[in-house]
């Protein structure tokens, strides 16, 4: 019989993405509508991606 393999949790896997070097990225949020009272620097950083720190990267790396 084979053993119980963990699930894979899908709100998770639709927000963070697993690089091939070990890294865990997301989009900042707060970055799409409602931006005119933020300066255009907050605005422009806000538009990529963001790497998860270390600590919970590897508790997150087995859930996606």
């Amino acid at each position: 019989m084979a053993k119980c393999k963990q699930k894979t949790h899908k709100a998770s896997a639709k927000v963070l993405t697993k690089k091939k070097n070990g890294t865990i990225t997301y989009k900042m949020s707060n970055g799409n509508h409602k931006t005119g009272k933020d300066s255009s620097k907050q605005v422009r950083q806000r538009k990529g991606t963001a790497v998860i720190s270390k600590a919970n990267a590897n508790r997150l790396k087995s859930v996606i």
